[in-house]
């Protein structure tokens, strides 16, 4: 038996531009900013040679049977050697609430493609493997840009849409010690949004303008700012969160939330982490709490097999 973790970071996207309008899958994407974090998907994955092909998919330790983006990475790999079976077992150990905005179904399609690569003797490339992910991610209308982000990891500006190999991502560099402070509220569905024609309007009415605006002045609080903008501009904001934003704008601190989730999150020195913490904390969801989490500026990696 072969045994390979990858891991991938979850990622926070704060604003973006709707980018699928090409055939390939790789050439669709996204344009727009975001931030990747420390807490993410760790995918394990035990292979074997079999009589006939098994698949058993865990999430956190318990069975998944509704894990779609997943069940379709595994059957791309499988494809490249129709004639061999295979005993397939993945465990994906998610840190972060799925449904939040996240990025955890990237996450989760990403690491398990590294490992499965890796564990299979597949030899494709980190970038092959990652091209895998963004296919099915674009295929189940779970993503766009988040693969790719989670690859390259940091706080990136996606300067040109595509998957990884075709789009273009920069990193918006800083001399000072940020943290990600979030406060996870409740769930949206991405796919709501990529297939509603009234959101995606208003998505690439301002999407686009926020990117050329950020790679003109690269800055964290720019990218904070304009995060909120394009929030505010798409209407993700219900009562619930306005009452919490209305007390992080008293006490001086750009909040948003990330797309697509009701999760409101802000970049912050160290040494103003524990301010906004204790905001946010009179607004938690007991299971979830205060999340502070640095940023991943690796990207997502092969652990060990």
């Amino acid at each position: 038996m072969n045994t390979c973790r990858a891991f991938s970071p979850g990622h926070i996207t704060g604003f973006f531009q709707i980018c699928d309008e090409p055939e390939d899958p790789l050439e669709k994407g996204s344009r727009g900013a975001g931030v990747s974090v420390s807490k993410g998907v760790t995918t394990e994955v035990e292979i074997e040679p079999a009589k006939s092909s098994t698949v058993r998919i865990e999430i956190n330790g318990d069975p998944s049977y509704h894990a779609p983006v997943s069940e379709s990475v595994i059957a791309w790999f499988l494809q490249l050697r129709p004639e061999q079976n295979y005993q397939i077992k993945v465990n994906h150990r998610v840190e972060l609430p799925i449904g939040a905005g996240f990025g955890m179904s990237g996450a989760g399609a990403l690491s398990l493609a590294l490992a499965l690569n890796e564990a299979a003797k597949y030899n494709l490339t980190r970038l092959e493997a990652a091209q895998v992910a963004h296919i099915m991610e674009v295929q189940h209308r779970t993503g766009l840009g988040t693969v790719i982000a989670e690859l390259a990891g940091g706080i990136e500006i996606r300067s040109t849409a595509g998957g990884p190999g075709v789009g273009q991502v920069e990193t918006l560099r800083t001399s000072e010690e940020y943290q990600v402070v979030c406060l996870p509220l409740g769930s949206i569905p991405t796919p709501k949004y990529l297939s509603d024609q009234n959101a995606r309007k208003r998505i690439n009415e301002r999407g686009g303008l926020l990117t050329d605006a950020l790679r003109a002045h690269p800055t964290v609080e720019h990218f904070m700012e304009y995060s909120r903008h394009f929030a505010e501009y798409i209407g993700l904001f219900n009562e619930r969160v306005k009452i919490v934003l209305k007390e992080t704008d008293e006490a001086g601190f750009t909040c948003s939330t990330a797309i697509f989730g009701e999760n409101i999150f802000s970049l912050v020195l160290s040494d103003q982490v524990q301010q906004l913490a204790d905001i946010l904390e009179r607004h938690c969801d007991p299971e979830y709490g205060v999340l502070v989490m640095e940023i991943d500026c690796m990207g997502a990696k092969v652990l060990d097999a």
